[in-house]
């Protein structure tokens, strides 16, 4: 195998000592590990450092369809649908790599080790305090029998730091922050998976940062569980990491992947809006703008302190971009109840929908309900909030035509696409690659799913440079 400075590497040699059962028959097939992810940004971050893991020790990272000597699940548990889902890439991956050794980490893995046990081919399960040792715990042999490694969520209580720099493509790098969730939402399985909140000190934080910006990152994206419970069991909150973050030389934009509303403070709030690198740009979970639904969640918040936050951002900054998630057919929702959520979430100045139907999930209290929304119902009424937040998301997108905005472009090809602060896509066409450039547009057309725009010569960025040019429109 060729490691990453060229030269030819025997991975029992370079793994001898840390996995002394690997046998010599194997050693030639453990050069490729194939890794995927299911779920949120975070999920996605702790992947990223996963396969840091694996090629530091000079393992080669291949896609999930590829031959692949090892396989890496990162499993969600949100849904009904994620647990179907990783059923079905276990599958997926053995029919390219039959003799591959499967490893499951993850929220699923943390709550149902039992039933990925009875999938065949599974070798190896690891809870929420193990997944970060898989060098410990990995036999490196199929034997028909999987190998279950979960401790009880109660004994994860340390912070592990995960970041998606180095892994993914250098425009945005996922920085975990917080972990774990202290609350009890009656539909919510997250604490039973991941444990009690807990947070990355701040000078960890600062460091990874810094790791990030040195490798051409243009953003952050600080993420975690309960992002905005950050520092509640220690000194700090999520605003002294963002006044901290915006004092970096060279990072030139932060966006937070997502806070509880009754978390976003008066001064919180002020500072995200007022801030140059803050992106303008909430994701602002509600689940139901019913009253007795809400209460029935045990959300933490009415919908009238709901309202009152998205007004204080908009009266400060009219085109920011504000996104939700919103449950539809949590037990007890009559429909009424799922009428007074359709006309609150009609009236808030919102800019996209996130819809999930309640998903029975096992050790929650409100799976013990019997006032069970039946599946059409829930299918019926997930359609119609889907189509609202088209019409949100497009209205948004009009209210843009005409303004000058900055793209961090990210992808290339035909037309070079990336995002405004608000969270908007925009396509632009370029006579050369504009990929990890931020670059001032201005918006033409609007679109259901992104904008259109023109390049101009306004506030053009380059490298970690900022230039302003002010020239006229190309």
């Amino acid at each position: 195998m060729v490691a990453r400075n060229g030269t030819s590497t025997s991975i029992c040699q370079k793994e001898k000592r840390a996995i002394p059962a690997w046998g010599s028959s194997l050693c030639l097939l453990m050069q490729s590990v194939a890794f995927h992810t299911l779920g949120c940004k975070l999920n996605y971050a702790e992947t990223a450092t996963l396969s840091r893991q694996f090629s530091s020790r000079g393992f080669q990272i291949v896609g999930i369809d590829d031959p692949a000597a090892i396989v890496v699940l990162n499993t969600c548990s949100v849904t009904e649908r994620a647990d179907r889902e990783c059923r079905q890439l276990v599958r997926r991956a053995l029919r390219t790599s039959p003799q591959a050794y499967v490893i499951i980490v993850g929220c699923y893995a943390q709550l149902q080790p039992e039933t990925l046990g009875r999938i065949e081919g599974v070798d190896l399960i690891l809870g929420a305090s193990e997944k970060f040792d898989i060098f410990r715990h990995a036999e490196w042999k199929k034997t028909g029998v999987p190998r279950v490694r979960v401790s009880p969520i109660s004994e994860a209580t340390s912070f592990q730091g995960a970041s998606s720099a180095d892994w993914s493509e250098r425009t945005r790098a996922f920085l975990k922050i917080q972990d774990g969730c202290d609350y009890s939402c009656a539909f919510c399985t997250i604490p039973l998976a991941r444990g009690e909140s807990r947070s990355s000190p701040l000078p960890q934080i600062l460091e990874d940062a810094r790791n990030a910006i040195a490798q051409g990152y243009r953003e952050l994206v600080l993420t975690g569980v309960n992002v905005g419970d950050y520092g509640a069991k220690s000194q700090g909150s999520l605003l002294d990491v963002l006044q901290s973050l915006t004092k970096l030389d060279g990072l030139e934009r932060i966006r937070i992947s997502s806070v509880e509303p009754n978390l976003l403070t008066d001064e919180l709030v002020d500072f995200w809006i007022e801030s140059d690198k803050v992106c303008n740009h909430f994701h602002i979970p509600l689940q139901s703008g019913s009253p007795s639904v809400l209460s029935g969640m045990r959300r933490r918040y009415r919908r009238e302190w709901y309202a009152d936050r998205l007004e204080r951002i908009v009266r400060q900054a009219p085109q920011t971009g504000i996104g939700s998630d919103v449950i539809v057919g949590f037990p007890g929702e009559s429909p009424s109840a799922f009428e007074e959520t359709y006309a609150f979430l009609v009236d808030q100045p919102l800019t996209y929908l996130h819809v999930f139907s309640y998903s029975k999930r096992p050790g929650t209290a409100a799976a013990e309900r019997r006032d069970h929304v039946p599946a059409a119902v829930k299918a019926e009424r997930s359609e119609r909030l889907r189509i609202l937040s088209g019409k949100k998301r497009r209205a948004f997108h009009e209210s843009l035509v005409g303004e000058t905005t900055e793209v961090l472009f990210e992808s290339s090809g035909s037309v070079e696409t990336g995002l405004t602060e608000h969270y908007a896509k925009v396509s632009v066409h370029s006579p050369t690659p504009l990929t990890n450039e931020i670059h001032a547009v201005r918006i033409t057309e609007a679109g259901d799913a992104e904008c259109f725009g023109a390049l101009t010569k306004e506030w053009v960025h380059y490298e970690n440079r900022v230039h302003s040019i002010r020239a006229a429109s190309l």
